[in-house]
């Protein structure tokens, strides 16, 4: 099970998930190509090892397990995978 970064992230892209990833799996970074333009931050599917650092430090509680995610949100799933073409 992944988490997904959904809604309340769009125009806020706060980086300190990014910073408490143990595996590198939260995109785009500040320093990456595409951070100006991307509207939210995404998790890798794929790279994500479920271990819930990034949820805590969320200061607008975007991340969710994927069980735990609002149903009104479940194109996240998606936007966040297809960032990673997976």
């Amino acid at each position: 099970m992944a988490y997904v970064i959904a809604e309340p992230c769009i125009g806020t892209k706060d980086t300190a998930c990014v910073d408490a990833c143990p595996v590198d799996c939260i995109h785009p970074k500040k320093d990456e190509p595409g951070f100006d333009t991307a509207t939210q931050l995404y998790i890798d599917p794929v790279e994500c090892i479920d271990c819930g650092a990034c949820v805590p430090v969320c200061p607008v509680s975007a991340i969710f397990a994927l069980d735990d995610l609002p149903e009104k949100w479940t194109q996240f799933t998606e936007d966040n995978a297809k960032y990673f073409q997976k």
